[in-house]
């Protein structure tokens, strides 16, 4: 039975810890997190989801600050593994522990590498509007996700697809796929190949800020925006000076008026922003101390707000 030790943070990751413990030529005999950390309005400590998971399957745990420090390099050693799993740790790993076990340091990306390389590769790839993404399960080197290739699988992006669903998919698609990839690279019958030179794209980590609604881009652009950073940057804009978050909306592409971009409109009933080229209906927004309301309610409330502009 073959040793694993497996490095993961993030709820991205919990299904591939679940699926590797399952395996049963597989063993994972310890796992790595990040430290505890203050979260939440309260800043309460708290652990991570694969914290949360190891515990409840009786795993050991270690949580060092950095992998850097050669006493935590060798408490992985002590656990003698054949091979590290790493899924969305969040720790740039060095070769002291990229080599530490006999058959490298494997990863689980949510992309179709080398497209997407990076930290947000989900995100990115939803606001760039790409038909399809999937999953590539590599041999890690010391560059951002440039190692060799051993197996992908791609699956189509939906229309409507958010930055959760399209998550939950590829977590799903990951832990389906590890466990026999493991297995047959250990056993010699998956030989790692190098990534394409051509492709290359970066997803580099997103920013609060970057969910800041630019109305002069197309309402295609900025529906994608909304849906790619759902939930988190999340997406808003400003309204007299203060900050109004766009939860959901649909892109009328066809549609326009004369007005200029980030313009407030009444449309069938509901409110509209015009756009770069076409109108963004407002189905779901949340105004500053407030809950999360539609837009036909918001309208109903303030009927003066058509005419109004979005923005800075």
């Amino acid at each position: 039975m073959a040793r694993v030790v497996f490095l993961g943070t993030p709820d991205f990751a919990v299904p591939s810890l679940k699926a590797l413990v399952m395996h049963p030529e597989l063993e994972v005999v310890g796992v790595v997190t990040q430290p505890d950390r203050p979260a939440g309005r309260g800043r309460g400590i708290r652990k991570s989801p694969v914290k949360r998971t190891a515990e409840e399957l009786g795993l050991p745990v270690f949580q060092p600050e950095t992998l850097r420090d050669p006493e935590a390099v060798e408490h992985l050693r002590r656990w003698s593994p054949d091979v590290l799993v790493v899924v969305a740790f969040g720790q740039i790993l060095r070769r002291p522990v990229l080599e530490l076990a006999p058959f490298g340091s494997l990863n689980v990306h949510a992309s179709l590498l080398p497209r997407w390389r990076g930290a947000a590769p989900i995100q990115y790839a939803i606001r760039a509007g790409d038909e399809e993404t999937g999953i590539t399960i590599m041999k890690m080197d010391e560059g951002l996700d440039t190692g060799p290739i051993l197996v992908q699988r791609a699956i189509p992006i939906a229309p409507d697809e958010t930055g959760a669903s399209l998550h939950d998919r590829l977590a799903a698609l990951g832990a389906e796929m590890l466990p026999q990839a493991v297995c047959e690279y250990l056993a010699g019958e998956l030989v790692p190949h190098p990534q394409p030179e051509e492709g290359v794209t970066l997803a580099p980590t997103l920013k609060k800020s970057d969910g800041e609604i630019d109305w002069s881009h197309p309402a295609i652009e900025i529906d994608r925006q909304v849906r790619a950073y759902d939930p988190w940057p999340g997406t808003f804009t400003y309204l007299q000076g203060r900050l109004l978050k766009v939860i959901r909306g649909t892109p009328l592409p066809e549609i326009t008026r004369p007005e200029p971009p980030g313009t407030l409109l009444a449309d069938e009933g509901g409110l509209a922003v015009q756009t770069g080229e076409g109108l963004y209906r407002l189905d779901v927004i949340q105004p500053a101390g407030k809950k999360q309301m539609t837009g036909r309610a918001f309208l109903a409330g303030h009927p003066q707000a058509p005419g109004l502009r979005l923005g800075r």
